[in-house]
């Protein structure tokens, strides 16, 4: 483990006090998200009690098929919360992340269609009591109706989106099959709204109930419409994004460099990722998550990739002059969300990417930064010599742990630091004093979080850029 650290003398830290008023600010305004996705939930049972859901309730049979409803109003609600969530809407992104919203997006994916499947079942189990008839027959009965058929179509849709989106599943998918399989949650909302709509006559017209149901519907599509797609095509002919050239790094590892018309517009901070989309026969079916490895001037803009499979591998053969569509930027692995005076950073391999552009966009005095760069070997030291030479690192420390992880042990660090007795606090000494960025592959980053969590350090000043989908 080496340690280098620049010339320039170090100046007394001072509390941001701004900082940390910005940085409660966003906690609150994330809690209000979190109890606004509740309340909706709340707001749908509310509605169907107050014209008279319960009223309706006399027998066995018209209580199955009141909690049928129920369960079909609280699950719907749930999967056009989780639509929000997954239209990139910039409020949310500025508040958690698009990370973190997907995170609750899919933590509420199987929630949802056991509530669907609830709602199938004591619907059908309550008009089979109503009708004196089978279930069998009462099901064949339910086909018959177009409505239902859709609805019934919509919770096939369903059920194949949440069974592919379980991480041992998803990950038998290559990334473009399985997002073209989640593609069809819209189109099972949109066969299920019909029935909804007229079975049981539930959202009447006049009724307060279809009102916020409309509403809850137009959102959800709305900023899907708007921010996944309107937005991104007008953006990108905005800026007319070209690949200038393509810069190899080391082996499987490429700068893309790209050029365009008033791109600092894009108002890109440091830490920040797109969904970067290359428009030649061989990748214009992929779209790239990829962070910024430089901040965006008006005429140019840098991205870093390694080749982690087909899609990746085919961007080190793009030709200058491609077209390039862009949604984003995204992210808050930035400067912005520091709530201390000082930083510690810790990445590993193409992580350095965000990290790179963070501390270039970061406003750093010295002695603020401690910045630990992390690889298994020396060809893995992708852009280490940028790092150093970064106006914002003047004065402040940059370490480098070179050499592999100790076999049987889970740890992020080489078997040499260990054998040395380094550990986070100890090459961190003000960690429990500063915000801590990490960035590298999930289960090495999982562990610099496991130790920072050990160490004491709160979760809300633990910031981290995930690779993963």
């Amino acid at each position: 483990m080496s340690l280098r650290t620049a010339p320039s003398p170090v100046a007394p830290v001072v509390v941001d006090a701004g900082r940390r008023i910005r940085s409660r600010r966003r906690l609150r305004a994330a809690d209000l998200m979190v109890a606004l996705c509740w309340t909706s939930v709340a707001m749908a049972v509310a509605l169907y009690l107050a014209y008279g859901g319960l009223m309706q309730v006399t027998d066995l049979a018209s209580g199955l098929t009141a909690a049928g409803v129920v369960t079909g109003l609280v699950g719907t609600d749930l999967i056009l919360v989780m639509l929000v969530l997954a239209a990139r809407l910039p409020a949310i992104d500025k508040v958690v992340g698009q990370d973190t919203a997907m995170a609750f997006h899919r933590r509420l994916g199987k929630p949802a269609l056991y509530l669907i499947l609830a709602h199938g079942l004591l619907l059908t189990i309550g008009y089979a009591m109503a009708d004196d008839a089978t279930v069998v027959t009462e099901t064949v009965a339910l086909f018959q109706t177009p409505d239902l058929a859709l609805a019934y179509l919509g919770l096939g849709l369903l059920v194949t989106v949440v069974v592919t989106s379980v991480v041992a599943v998803r990950r038998r998918f290559p990334y473009e099959a399985w997002h073209a399989i989640h593609m069809l949650s819209y189109a099972a909302v949109l066969a299920a709204l019909p029935h909804q709509l007229s079975a049981g006559g539930v959202l009447a017209d006049g009724t307060v109930q279809r009102v916020y149901w409309i509403a809850l519907y137009v959102l959800a599509f709305g900023s899907i419409a708007l921010f996944r797609f309107i937005v991104p095509i007008v953006r990108s002919a905005r800026h007319d994004i070209r690949v200038a050239g393509v810069e190899p790094i080391a082996p499987g590892v490429v700068s893309l460099h790209l050029t365009g018309h008033q791109l600092d517009r894009l108002q890109t901070q440091g830490g920040q990722y797109a969904i970067w989309r290359f428009w030649t026969g061989a990748t214009w079916w992929h779209a790239h998550p990829i962070s910024f490895s430089a901040v965006p001037t008006d005429r140019s803009a840098r991205i870093t990739v390694r080749s982690l499979g087909r899609g990746s591998d085919a961007l080190g053969r793009v030709r200058p002059g491609t077209r390039v569509s862009i949604e984003g930027p995204y992210g808050i692995f930035t400067d912005a969300h520091r709530s201390t005076a000082k930083i510690s950073v810790v990445a590993a391999g193409i992580g350095i990417t965000p990290v790179r552009s963070l501390l270039e966009h970061a406003a750093l005095r010295p002695g603020e930064a401690t910045v630990l760069l992390r690889a298994t070997n020396p060809s893995q030291s992708y852009l280490w010599n940028e790092i150093g030479a970064l106006p914002s690192m003047r004065g402040n420390t940059i370490f480098s742990m070179m050499g592999p992880r100790p076999r049987g042990l889970a740890t992020w660090m080489s078997a040499e630091a260990l054998s040395r007795g380094v550990t986070l606090t100890s090459a961190f000494p003000d960690l429990l004093n500063s915000d801590l960025y990490v960035c590298g592959p999930q289960s090495w980053a999982d562990l610099v979080i496991r130790d920072a969590r050990a160490a004491g350090l709160p979760e809300s000043r633990i910031h981290v850029e995930r690779f993963d989908w």
